[in-house]
């Protein structure tokens, strides 16, 4: 499920591991979303990378938070965070 609305975030957009629990209507569920994404077995494809902390921290990522910053600034998001 978390997954599912993970691959929903569109090229170019962002969104916090809260707003995903929120779309999930488990607003409590963040960090659990966040484990959920940690386990993403096709990150290219369901796109964690565009998934970021509420205090836009590009937090962990399993190519590193220095690839997640390249692959948001490709997209152009990346001007969303700063």
């Amino acid at each position: 499920m978390v997954l599912y609305w993970t691959w929903l975030v569109p090229f170019g957009r962002i969104a916090a591991y809260r707003e995903i629990a929120e779309w999930m209507k488990k607003p409590k569920a963040a960090r659990a979303v966040g484990g959920a994404i940690k386990r993403n077995p096709i990150p290219i494809l369901i796109p964690c990378h565009r998934i970021i902390g509420s205090d836009s921290k590009l937090t962990g990522f399993a190519g590193g938070v220095k690839l997640k910053r390249k692959l948001l600034e490709l997209e152009g998001s990346i001007r969303e965070i700063i």
